[in-house]
């Protein structure tokens, strides 16, 4: 990450409390189009014998682009051997006819990518591929694939505990393919589930992983079951993925989500489970901000439809934070949703403001403030006939930042908005996630560091109001289903070690 800001200091005796608490927003990529956490990564895998998979796979990939934009890849087997091809940015970029045919078989895995561990390059770019080493107490070597969704806290220490030299891992994708590939050449009678079945138990963190090797394809869910990942059923085969509508493109019905620690196995004889933690470490903690922002309006989570959880969160935000106005509008897209079931509850009519141009993409970096203007309008324009002369009521589901709603609440007015309120349908965004999301540091995380009332100033908005972490929940549909919401609450559920936390002594989160 370039361009982190320093630290907020603390500068008596002045009025303002962006001032007063030093606050700067960060200068890197992330404040033009971080106003909402940057996504996990998608991961997707099918098994349909007499079938050849790779178009299913691309759709399954396509379906889940909203999770991963860096990178994205597939690897496949037709039983004899495992072909991977993987490229920087977008799934439709990377793939075309003439790589799909060369990716023969009826097994495959695909996955997008956006990094939280590992540089952004096409070394990290996965499925990882490795290969045992030859040994003639093996018959055949085993050669698999890998690719993960979420965010190790212990890839240092399960690192330097296997030896490995600087560089030989790059990401804590690669060192649980590294783990893997070791066990299995330290112990030629083993086979690549037995592997996992070693070495899962010694991974802490965030990892919902796909796998294949030459006969199998394996889905995995942490103790936590951080991240999503769910199974469907073809008419001859399976499919996981990490949201529904991917099984949806492809055909597939949906049947269940995995359990957290649940590995699950399929082959000729069909999905087996494994569970190789024991009970009392499996305590479910799906990220709650798959329901706010990261999962697709059209996905189940929980046995919920999102769309009707977002809804919910804006009916409940418009009870919680009332406000005149003559039009309720959402941020597109993700605000949408909410703003349309404030609307409803509030009865003031739901209306568009503003107009997205789709093809800006994700990592358009912007060096400066000027420019970073200049991005939120190529990416954002208003409807001044809509806007002109109106009281806005505008909804958008986070705050991480503030950089981009700042620009955004200036081009409202520039479009003649009289007045804007806003109403974000998530509690204030005040921890980093160490669980697969890319959030920043405390110092950049603008509720960290400002009150409600401070952060309404530096934004140049007549008033901002935030949803309740108990009505997030109740709108979730399932409240009691178990939920991480570490970067709303600092409870992590497990101890996040120290070379991570490190910038928690900088200042502590403003009631």
């Amino acid at each position: 990450m370039t361009g982190v800001p320093p630290a907020p200091t603390q500068t008596a005796g002045t009025a303002s409390g962006r001032e007063r608490l030093g606050y700067v927003p960060g200068d890197d990529r992330s404040d033009l189009n971080h106003e909402s956490p940057r996504e996990a990564c998608g991961v997707f895998g099918v098994f349909a014998p007499s079938s050849q998979v790779a178009h299913l796979t691309y759709d399954g990939l396509y379906a889940l682009q909203h999770r991963g934009q860096e990178s994205a890849g597939m690897a496949a087997t037709d039983g004899e051997g495992v072909m991977v091809v993987k490229d920087m940015g977008l799934v439709t970029n990377v793939f075309n006819e003439y790589k799909l045919a060369g990716l023969q078989g009826h097994l495959a895995i695909g996955h997008t990518r956006y990094s939280t561990t590992g540089t952004s390059t096409w070394h990290n770019a996965q499925p990882v591929y490795r290969v045992t080493s030859k040994n003639p107490a093996r018959a055949h070597p085993v050669e698999f694939a890998l690719g993960h969704n979420g965010n190790l806290t212990n890839t240092e220490a399960l690192a330097a505990g296997a030896g490995m030299l600087p560089g030989t891992a790059t990401s804590d994708s690669d060192v649980i393919a590294e783990l893997l590939v070791r066990h299995l050449d330290a112990r030629p009678g083993h086979d690549l589930i037995e592997a996992l079945l070693a070495v899962l138990p010694t991974l802490q963190g965030a990892f919902s992983l796909v796998l294949l090797d030459n006969h199998r394809l394996i889905g995995v869910r942490d103790p936590h079951g951080f991240r999503p990942l769910c199974l469907g059923k073809l008419d001859a085969g399976w499919v996981l993925a990490s949201e529904t509508p991917a099984l949806d493109i492809t055909g597939a019905h949906f049947l269940r989500e995995l359990d957290p620690g649940e590995v699950l196995i399929v082959d000729d004889d069909g999905p087996r489970t494994e569970r190789p933690w024991p009970a009392e470490l499996i305590d479910p903690k799906l990220c709650l901000f798959e329901f706010v922002y990261l999962a697709r309006p059209d996905s189940r989570l929980y046995g919920q439809e999102l769309h009707s959880a977002r809804l919910r969160m804006g009916e409940l935000l418009a009870e919680q934070a009332p406000v005149a106005g003559d039009m309720v509008m959402g941020v597109p897209d993700s605000g949408l949703p909410a703003a349309e079931g404030y609307a409803r509850r509030s009865g003031i009519p739901y209306g568009q403001g503003l107009v997205k141009n789709r093809y800006i993409g994700r990592t358009f970096i912007v060096p400066d403030q000027a420019q970073r203007a200049q991005g939120v309008r190529r990416k954002l324009n208003p409807l001044q006939g809509a806007i002109a002369g109106q009281r806005l009521i505008v909804v958008d589901d986070s705050i991480v930042r503030g950089t981009t709603t700042r620009a955004m609440v200036k081009m409202l007015r520039e479009a003649g908005a009289s007045e804007v309120h806003l109403r974000i349908s998530s509690p204030p965004y005040r921890w980093p996630c160490y669980y697969g999301l890319d959030t920043g540091t405390r110092t950049e995380l603008i509720a960290a560091n400002l009150n409600v009332s401070e952060i309404q100033e530096y934004l140049g908005a007549d008033s901002l109001a935030y949803l309740t972490l108990d009505s997030l929940k109740k709108a979730t549909g399932a409240p009691g289903a178990g939920f991480c919401d570490a970067c709303l609450t600092g409870d992590y559920p497990k101890d996040v070690p120290v070379v991570l936390r490190r910038d928690e002594a900088v200042g502590s989160p403003v009631a």
